[in-house]
């Protein structure tokens, strides 16, 4: 008799966890075109200039971040889902930024650097009430292929819009955080010192570039290093 009853509290609670979680489930929100939002930048992020001319291509875009659903920023009012992967909004983010400067290389072979960036964190950081605070964070490891040096920087960028009620102003508000807080950290590394010190330090042993000849030509110095000179086009000595 007792065994039986062990038996009935057992499958009491095998069915309790199962009622639970399909309510998990049924309360999980779900993409639809009407809670899906579309992040990007609102324009490229225009670069600095560096002391010594620099290709990037921007090998791999990793997600650091252990979300397991990296599309969903928003779980509560139905939710709020990315139309795609961070990963995939980062990569075009600094792509764009880049390339509004001619600083996009189009494969490794021809870059001067490779970028490998790691997200930890795109979407909403904690906050309280009807606040929702944008937040993006991410590291990026700068790499000499021809040298194998390396060094690793960081870029964070955060955004506070108003709060909001009604579901279309939550999305908006929602869009605009995330949005500003992307701009935030690619200008941090396109525009940051810590980049600037990275591409000075890796490409401090490179070649530079070849001075420009008065005729227009490029001047190439000599190998005994002393002061002659020779000019092309034209082929002209001194």
């Amino acid at each position: 008799m007792g065994s039986h009853r062990g038996v009935f509290m057992l499958a009491a609670i095998v069915l309790a966890c199962a009622l639970t979680a399909l309510n998990v489930l049924a309360d999980e929100p779900k993409p639809t075109p009407e809670n899906t939002i579309h992040v990007q930048l609102a324009a490229p992020v225009p670069p600095q200039r560096f002391p010594k001319p620099a290709k990037f291509f921007v090998s791999e875009v990793i997600d650091r971040s252990g979300n397991p659903q990296p599309m969903l920023v928003l779980r509560n009012k139905g939710g709020v889902f990315l139309d795609r992967q961070p990963v995939q909004i980062v990569r075009e983010s600094i792509e764009q930024s880049l390339k509004t400067a001619d600083l996009l290389a189009a494969d490794a072979a021809s870059a001067d650097l490779v970028l490998q960036i790691y997200v930890f964190h795109f979407g909403l950081a904690q906050g309280s009430g009807l606040d929702y605070f944008g937040k993006v964070e991410f590291s990026v490891m700068v790499k000499n292929l021809k040298t194998e040096e390396s060094q690793q920087i960081q870029a964070a960028g955060t955004c506070i819009a108003n709060a909001a009620v009604l579901k279309k102003n939550i999305q908006k508000n929602v869009q605009a955080n995330i949005e500003g807080a992307l701009e935030d950290a690619v200008r941090n590394l396109v525009r940051g010192t810590q980049l600037r010190e990275a591409v000075a330090s890796l490409l401090k042993n490179s070649a530079s570039a070849p001075a420009t000849a008065p005729s227009g030509g490029v001047a190439f110095e000599r190998g005994d290093r002393q002061s002659e000179l020779v000019f092309t086009p034209g082929f002209q000595t001194r």
